[in-house]
């Protein structure tokens, strides 16, 4: 990747794929904890839980440290700029960048996780110069899956990784989209 060192803008509005991936504002708060408070999100990412009106201060003032720092952007997933239905997020690691992402359950089914992705992905690719973009996630995690499948993504041979959050032990494997 040929731009490590330098910091995602201010601010970020990408179009594709029927949607608008653009920044979270304070307007959003009250939205944010509808996507988020839920059981799925809660096991399956590294969300608080309960994700309330407070979660979500504090993740809008996180996003916008980390995104100062230029390890991390978090975008409000929307079909027209409008009410956030989820959340894409691109991170920099050492050799490639991450794509995690959340779509609120009464928002699910539309595919708006894979078209995010590929939107995203599509802006590593051409923006930053990635090489290769990743996604980690648990094998039984079937929805996620269904995503990185759908997305392009294809498993690696790379060692699993282990770890624990909120105390449950996890496994990840790795899946992999290289430049086209």
């Amino acid at each position: 990747m040929s731009s490590t060192t330098s910091s995602f803008p201010e601010r970020i509005e990408l179009s594709g794929e029927g949607l608008v991936l653009r920044d979270w504002t304070e307007a959003d708060l009250a939205a944010m904890p509808e996507l988020f408070d839920h059981p799925d999100i809660a096991y399956w990412t590294p969300l608080v839980s309960p994700f309330d009106e407070a979660a979500a201060r504090a993740r809008l003032a996180r996003d916008r440290r980390m995104r100062e720092e230029g390890t991390v952007v978090l975008l409000a997933i929307t079909v027209d700029g409008g009410a956030p239905l989820g959340e894409v997020m691109l991170r920099r690691t050492p050799e490639d960048m991450e794509i995690g992402y959340a779509v609120g359950p009464a928002h699910r089914g539309q595919g708006l996780a894979v078209r995010a992705v590929r939107v995203m992905v599509a802006y590593a690719f051409e923006r930053w110069d990635a090489r290769r973009v990743i996604l980690e996630l648990e094998a039984e995690n079937a929805a996620s899956v269904a995503v990185a499948t759908k997305a392009g993504f294809t498993l690696l041979d790379v060692p699993l990784i282990t770890g624990e959050e909120k105390g449950r032990p996890y496994t990840l494997q790795t899946w992999g989209l290289n430049r086209p």
